[in-house]
């Protein structure tokens, strides 16, 4: 497999799954209930849009400290979103299918947000 140089933060693997998930996030919301849009639905698409977000702004960063410590916030915001989707989960917003499919998007993402945090402590 050839490995491709990184460039740009639109080159890492993470940040290109990170940015389906907030598509996916947005989807799953529009189902929400309208007198939820400044309630549930716009907390799930603000903790959603802010992973992509700060892997960009951590990858702009001219300091290793500053990459992991925003490379930790979006490991946050996945929770955060985690958290969300439960929530809608328990009131009946989404279906368990759709829960299980953002559920595992966020841990594949985390995974690979912890393998790119230790590599770069390493380098």
């Amino acid at each position: 497999m050839e490995k491709r140089a990184i460039r740009s933060f639109r080159d890492l693997m993470v940040w290109q799954k990170a940015m389906k998930v907030v598509t996916k996030a947005y989807e799953i919301s529009r189902k929400f209930p309208k007198d939820e849009v400044y309630g549930l639905t716009q907390q799930l698409r603000r903790c959603a849009v802010s992973v992509p977000s700060n892997i960009a702004e951590g990858y702009g960063r001219k300091s290793t400290n500053d990459y992991l410590r925003f490379l930790q916030i979006a490991i946050g915001s996945l929770y955060e979103m985690q958290t969300q989707m439960e929530i809608a989960l328990n009131l009946g917003y989404v279906g368990q299918n759709e829960f299980n499919s953002l559920s595992e998007d966020a841990m594949e993402i985390e995974r690979m947000l912890c393998i790119l945090s230790s590599k770069i402590q390493v380098s």
